[in-house]
Order: C-alpha cells, then sequence, then structure tokens
C-alpha cells in the first residue's frame, strides 16, 4: 500500500506564493490521508491520547473555518472527534470545502500584514482577526504538525505510506 512521495511544491516568487503554495500542499496531503481510510479503523483511537484520523481532520476544518472566517469554536478539544454518523467521505468533503473558503477570503488579501478579511459572520467584536502572514504561518504549522500525525495513523491503520 505503500505510494510516491510527492515533492514539495515549486511555488512562485512571492512570499505569498510561497506560504500558500506550501499550505496547499499540506492540505492535499492530508486530506489523503484521511480519503479512502477504512471503518471503524478510521474513528479507532491508535495511540493513548485517542487521536484518531478522522478526528484529526475534522479537528483541522475547524481550524481553517476559525482562523480564516472567524467562526467561534466553543470546545476545541471535541472538534478532534467526528460525529458518529459522518462518513469519511462526508468529513473530507467538509475539510475541502473549508479549504475552499478560506482560499476565497486569501484571495482578498493583498497585502500580507493587514488582517485577514473575515467575511460577514466572521467579524468578531472584540477579536480582531490575525496578519494574512500569521494566519498562513499558523495554518502551516498547524496542518504540518497533524499530516504528521496522520501518517503515522494511516500507517498503522493499513500500511498506507508516502504522501
Amino acid at each position: 500500500m505503500a505510494t510516491r512521495d510527492t515533492p514539495p511544491p515549486r511555488t512562485g516568487s512571492s512570499e505569498a506564493e510561497t506560504l500558500r503554495g506550501f499550505l496547499d500542499y499540506l492540505r492535499t496531503s492530508v486530506a489523503a490521508k484521511v480519503d479512502g481510510a477504512p471503518e471503524p479503523e478510521v474513528r479507532t483511537a491508535a495511540v493513548r491520547s485517542g487521536t484518531n484520523l478522522l478526528g484529526l481532520l475534522n479537528h483541522l476544518t475547524y481550524v481553517e473555518r476559525a482562523i480564516f472566517l472567524g467562526e467561534r469554536v466553543a470546545d476545541w478539544q471535541a472538534t478532534f472527534r467526528a460525529a458518529p454518523e459522518d462518513s469519511v467521505a462526508e468529513v473530507v468533503a467538509r475539510y475541502r470545502t473549508a479549504v475552499e473558503s478560506a482560499n476565497a477570503v486569501l484571495d482578498g488579501c493583498t497585502d500580507l500584514a493587514a488582517p485577514v478579511p473575515r467575511p460577514g459572520s466572521g467579524s468578531r467584536p472584540g477579536k480582531p482577526a490575525p496578519s494574512a502572514r500569521w494566519a498562513l504561518a499558523h495554518m502551516i504549522e498547524e496542518t504540518g504538525r497533524h499530516a504528521g500525525h496522520a501518517d503515522i495513523l494511516r500507517e498503522l491503520i493499513d500500511g498506507s505510506t508516502g504522501r
């Protein structure tokens, strides 16, 4: 089940193109780790912390929506669990939709030092939006960290490796 690694992206020369290229690379990698993973193993905790593959992608969906759309999350720990009725395909689709929405916001960012422009309900009084630079760097760190977890969890499930 091993697959060939996809090398890091060749991006444009600007800071924004580089950051977005690496973030999209990580987003694609983590979604691919979950896509097609078998039930019930995709929900089964393979480590003492209770972390499971489907929960990681569910969590990243919430992070994308919080950072780029300004959505509030009442219980971050709860985001690490997908609902029992959610299929793998539904969680993957929700993640990809969140990424599309986040990218639409990022498309409006012409200055990385400016706050992320949050659409409509994404404005949160008393909590200013982070700069686009900070948001991109944070999402690269967050997605990369959990992509590494996903690599290990998927390999434990069915031996699948690679990006």
